[in-house]
């Protein structure tokens, strides 16, 4: 009998499945596993270089950058803790505690081109925050200008003062893995959004040219009402929001946000109109002012809707539209052709522009310029703007009284990130999931929750959070926190009641998720090598009372349900949010989980077992079992799998089913 396949150690290489990819589209670049760069640049129709120089970002670390994000995720994997998850029986949400780096490596079998959206508000680089350090090769002087902080689990976080040499080179070469990475996660019509300010904008956006292609740029959003009062010249009122896509040309054709906050603008229209009378230009400089003065409600784009006449607020647009139908429109009363101007078209005919003329929705700039005007109260929804408004003192006032004080510095606001996630999605988004691996206090699944409540979709959420130490001065740690990781967690448990109780009369409201599986990163449980891990007091006390084959097959500290996530975090297309079914019926150590793949830790294979695996209905599409569990018998493992094929072929009759089986 041929070898046996076995559980791969690991969970993916990705130089190897890059390989592959580039082999199936240009099968001559790829000669005996080896990349063939000129051959390559030939299949491109690149047969000379012009010169040496290229237009490139290039910093110091930039090939160990590269590196890091093609590191492979072996000896480690993610530990599910029941204990500090909610509702994880039925909960789809994920909350993850560790380095994000190599918990981004860790899912990229399980969630490759998965993820809907992502949104990160990473380190800002200001000098004072603390950046991930990855172990890059460094030269024995570097290494030791880079020691850092540790936190109570190993993991360096790394002061990266503005004295450095290196201080944005460190930034860049902790932000080009994780981005590398994060694109890969996306689906095809999948998008990025990262807010940074003025320190690393201009390089960040040079970096998501690099990882994401300068043709899926975006938007470049400006946050308005950051509110920094430290500047010294100029006082900086706004940050930054990069909006990158995996694929552009994979997006809907228009993005579309509900209007918030209409009617309180409707309101306030009603009102100005009453004080003003027909003096409506008075009546409009009052409105934008009182847009201005906006403290709890974000304007999204309603602030376009600024000017007022006797129908209420409006706005005048270019009445232009992509694929718009090229018509020769007239003035209806002098005569004169109204030239486009741009070459896309007109939105409507002669017909429908003369009874809007009639309607009084065309202001004419001359005879042969127009304006079209659309009042606020005739949609449901706006075009989201490059430029919009949320003080972020409301975002911290409202954290605040979800936990009774102030517990986090600078949390992002939830009702701007519910914009994101609307903007992306387009769609109540059934099953889709959106990320934030950068997740402080969670602000990313509140929005996700929050978003759900409004409108009844099922987003589901990812948040992975290093378990940064909480100075021992802080409210948060004076209130119990130890980590940002533990204020994340109950951001959440606190956020998601708050939301059913604000939504408790809508019809529906208890079936929203509001709980979430905690999972953390730690050492592998399963012993590869098979190493010879037994002799000695410690570790013999250690393992307890647990069998020789055991003591051979997994760690000291290895439950089943450890293993069976480990077996899980290797199949491709199972999220960890997958159920996991204890089989009694067919042994106390048999497991099932995304009612697909077959976990047994029997230790002894026999014929009732094989039996029962065989009649399993509907038939798991992988069978997993211990090597240990047929000791030195080859024999019997060969008979063993003859065995079981024979009796699933007799229980599936003329319905033959692809299945595997694999060995640990």
């Amino acid at each position: 009998m041929s070898e046996t396949p076995k559980v791969s150690q690991e969970i993916i290489d990705p130089v190897n499945e890059n390989l592959k990819q580039l082999e199936a589209l240009f099968p001559a670049a790829v000669k005996d596993g080896q990349l063939d760069i000129e051959a390559l640049k030939a299949e491109l129709g690149q047969f000379e270089e012009v010169g040496e120089e290229k237009y490139q970002l290039n910093w110091p670390g930039k090939q160990a950058a590269k590196q890091k994000a093609f590191e492979k995720s072996a000896g480690r994997t993610l530990k599910f803790v029941p204990d500090e998850s909610k509702n994880p029986e039925t909960t789809e949400n994920i909350f993850i505690e560790g380095d994000n780096l190599e918990v981004l490596q860790l899912l990229r079998k399980n969630y490759y081109g998965a993820i809907k959206m992502i949104y990160i508000d990473p380190p800002y680089n200001t000098g004072n925050d603390f950046v991930y350090k990855d172990n890059f090769k460094m030269s024995q002087a570097e290494s030791a200008r880079a020691e850092g902080n540790v936190s109570e689990d190993g993991e360096r976080l790394v002061k990266n003062s503005k004295d450095s040499g290196r201080y944005h080179s460190n930034w860049l070469n902790m932000m080009y893995p994780r981005l590398k990475i994060a694109r890969e996660l996306l689906t095809e019509d999948g998008v990025i959004f990262i807010s940074i300010d003025d320190n690393e904008v201009n390089n960040l956006s040079k970096l998501c040219e690099v990882v994401f292609g300068e043709e899926n740029f975006v938007a470049r959003l400006i946050w308005e009402g950051a509110n920094k009062n430290d500047a010294k010249h100029v006082g900086v009122a706004h940050e930054y929001v990069l909006v990158y896509a995996k694929s552009r040309f994979s997006l809907p054709g228009g993005w579309r946000i509900a209007k918030e906050g209409v009617e309180p603008v409707l309101k306030e229209v009603e009102r100005l109109k009453k004080e003003c009378g027909d003096d409506f230009k008075g009546a409009s400089k009052k409105l934008a002012g009182w847009f201005r003065s906006m403290k709890a409600t974000p304007s999204f784009g309603l602030r376009r809707f600024s000017k007022i006449d006797e129908r209420g607020a409006y706005k005048e647009d270019d009445p232009t539209a992509p694929g718009g139908r090229r018509f020769e429109l007239k003035h209806p009363q002098a005569g004169q052709v109204i030239p486009l101007r741009s070459n896309r078209g007109w939105g409507f005919d002669q017909e429908t522009f003369n009874s809007m003329v009639e309607q009084g929705r065309i202001s004419f700039v001359t005879e042969t310029s127009i304006m079209v005007r659309r009042y606020l109260h005739e949609t449901d929804s706006v075009t989201p703007p490059s430029v919009f408004y949320q003080p972020a003192r409301s975002a911290s006032e409202r954290l605040g009284k979800l936990f009774g004080k102030k517990i986090f510095d600078f949390p992002k606001d939830e009702v701007v990130v519910a914009k994101f996630i609307e903007m992306a999605a387009n769609s109540s988004s059934e099953g889709e999931i959106f990320m934030d691996f950068f997740a402080g206090s969670s602000t990313t699944a509140h929005a996700v929750m929050q978003l759900n409540a409004e409108d009844g979709g099922n987003r589901k959420s990812i948040m992975v959070q290093i378990p940064e130490a909480c100075d021992s001065t802080s409210e948060a740690f004076k209130a119990g926190y130890k980590t940002i990781a533990e204020i994340s967690k109950e951001r959440i448990r606190r956020a998601g009641e708050k939301v059913k109780a604000d939504y408790a009369d809508k019809e529906g409201i208890e079936n929203l998720d509001v709980g979430f599986k905690v999972f953390k990163t730690g050492d592998t449980n399963i012993n590869w090598l098979k190493e010879d891990l037994q002799g000695g007091d410690l570790l013999e006390n250690v393992y307890k009372n647990a069998s020789n084959k055991d003591k051979l097959d997994f760690t000291p500290t290895a439950t089943d349900l450890d293993v069976v996530y480990e077996i899980m975090l290797r199949q491709a297309d199972v999220p960890l949010s997958a159920s996991v079914e204890q089989l009694d019926e067919i042994g106390e150590r048999t497991y099932l989980f995304a009612d697909s793949y077959l976990v047994c830790l029997e230790e002894e294979i026999t014929q009732e077992l094989i039996n029962d695996l065989a009649e399993i209905e509907p038939l798991p599409i992988k069978f997993v079992l211990r090597d240990s569990a047929f000791g030195d018998d080859i024999a019997l493992k060969d008979k063993t799998i003859r065995t079981l094929s024979a009796l699933i072929d007799r229980n599936t009759g003329d319905d033959k089913q692809t299945y595997t089986v694999e060995f640990i």
